[in-house]
């Protein structure tokens, strides 16, 4: 088995989910080679050396590459696969990975498995359905398996690796897509996908503006990322990167603090994976007190300053 993992970067450093995919790589054995294609990158191949069970990095340079756009990207890996003879593609269950894998895939002319979060063998896969609720076996035949990874399934690989950089020639430029531009929020809180503590908030906050009075202070007592349910982003509330779901961003904290939020299916696909799971609702019925290690009954308007002021205190 000789498997290629696509790095998710900046073009300055790897993003942290490359790591739990280069752990499930190691579930189905043999090499593990890195990509990392991107425009004045060094950095990040200097990092992905580091990285452990690597046995090469590929580094490739272009200004083509800088924006990390799907289409020359997966040109690229499709490229390699076939000079190399690569037996499986990896990349996260991440934007990026979502954007990149399908089209490799298609490319390939084989079939995709998504978001697997169990591999017991090459071919042999876990994944889910139905937002969670089901887990289903899936078997695949296909000579190059192309997968992508439920990071939060899997631990990071530790950064003890001393691997082969080798630098290649850039493919052409396939002119199929450009940036026009990207609007980022800029925090100094951890990132919500990999903190070890999420604060989030649903529509019972009410406002934007509450959400951003009561929670913030909450989040920086605890070192916390900002999270929230996706009613809370229709609102307008936060930006759509706070959103925690099916549709947003999957999480699996050491602390998962849901406020103001009722707990439906799709929000619960996103973060039923985190360790300790703390729920403060004042409605008694609400469904996150199904799933929650800990659960408040109260005014969250009262709670959460209460809750605060304690965390001062302490």
């Amino acid at each position: 088995m000789k498997t290629l993992v696509i790095a998710e970067h900046d073009n300055q450093q790897l993003a942290p989910v490359t790591l739990n995919v280069v752990q499930a790589a190691t579930q189905l054995g043999g090499e593990i080679e890195l990509l990392v294609a991107g425009d004045q990158c060094q950095a990040v191949a200097d990092e992905a050396a580091r990285v452990g069970q690597v046995t090469k990095v590929i580094q490739v340079e272009a200004a083509h590459y800088a924006a990390q756009l799907a289409e020359n990207l997966a040109q690229l890996a499709v490229d390699l696969v076939r000079d190399q003879g690569f037996t499986a593609v990896l990349a996260p269950s991440s934007s990026f990975g979502k954007n990149v894998a399908p089209r490799i895939a298609a490319l390939l002319d084989v079939a995709q498995v998504s978001d697997v979060t169990v591999i017991n063998s090459a071919g042999s896969y876990v994944r889910p359905i139905y937002a969670g609720n089901v887990m289903l076996s899936v078997e695949s035949a296909e000579p190059v398996q192309v997968l992508t990874i439920r990071p939060t399934a899997f631990d990071k690989v530790e950064m003890d690796g001393s691997a082969e950089c080798v630098q290649i020639d850039a493919a052409a430029d396939l002119g199929l897509s450009s940036l026009v531009g990207r609007e980022l929020s800029k925090s100094d809180r951890p990132v919500l996908g990999s903190a070890s503590i999420v604060v989030s908030g649903g529509r019972g906050m009410g406002s934007g503006e509450n959400y951003h009075q009561l929670l913030e202070p909450l989040a920086d007592k605890l070192g916390a990322a900002l999270g929230a349910s996706r009613a809370a982003v229709d609102a307008g509330f936060v930006p759509n990167d706070y959103q925690v779901g099916q549709t947003g961003k999957i999480v699996a904290p050491d602390l998962y603090i849901a406020v103001g939020i009722s707990g439906a299916i799709q929000h619960l696909a996103g973060m039923s994976d985190s360790k300790v799971i703390v729920a403060i609702n004042k409605d008694p019925d609400a469904p996150i007190f199904q799933i929650a290690d800990y659960g408040l009954e109260s005014d969250l308007f009262e709670a959460i300053p209460e809750l605060t002021a304690k965390l001062s205190d302490a």
